[in-house]
């Protein structure tokens, strides 16, 4: 297990000044990055950055939630619900009652196949990463312990393994699973930090 604390997450500032990015992983092959995992706080209302060719599974973390507007209609981003659509589409965002968290796992579905999955309330439960692929566990809420060891929120812990996972009551997190097409291409996992 590889675990990435939430304090050492670094703020971008977007280029359209209407929030800020910290950047969690990518995992990358020789021909270049086949996914990315990042948390953002969105300021205000307005567009999002195209992605063409990677699939977008987006997920509010606080914050009441926004309308994802389209050509051909609304996407609601609810907290603590998965949204997932075409990193291509043109979408502006509508907050619904102020600012929010959000994270985002970003794809190249050439390369492989990403799902994010809520896991909340008392648990106890194995974890095992696909094969040819990888678990990312992202904390919402509590101080749930996985492998033993407990986390904060924010904190992400990647596993190659199986581990075991411990939630009590008050205890959020996303399962972020990715599983690799292409079992002859080595995917390099590049952690975010410091």
């Amino acid at each position: 297990m590889q675990l990435l604390k939430g304090v050492d997450l670094v703020e971008v500032p977007w280029k359209n000044g209407g929030g800020i990015t910290r950047n969690i992983a990518e995992g990358k092959t020789a021909l270049g990055p086949t996914w990315r995992l990042s948390r953002a706080d969105v300021a205000g209302d307005g567009p999002f950055s195209n992605f063409a060719g990677l699939r977008r599974v987006l997920t509010v973390i606080s914050g009441a939630g926004m309308d994802l507007l389209h050509t051909d209609g609304i996407l609601r981003a609810d907290p603590l619900k998965p949204v997932a659509f075409d990193g291509g589409l043109p979408v502006t965002a509508r907050l619904l009652d102020g600012p929010l968290t959000d994270l985002n796992l970003m794809f190249d579905p050439a390369h492989c196949d990403g799902a994010v999955r809520l896991l909340r309330g008392a648990a106890v439960q194995d974890v095992d990463p696909p094969s040819g692929g990888l678990t990312a566990i992202h904390v919402v809420q509590g101080r749930p312990r996985i492998a033993g060891d407990a986390l904060a929120v924010a904190d992400t812990a990647f596993l190659t393994g199986p581990a075991d996972l411990q939630l009590a009551e008050s205890d959020a997190l996303l399962e972020i699973s990715l599983r690799y097409l292409d079992q002859s291409a080595a995917v390099t996992l590049s952690i975010a930090a410091r």
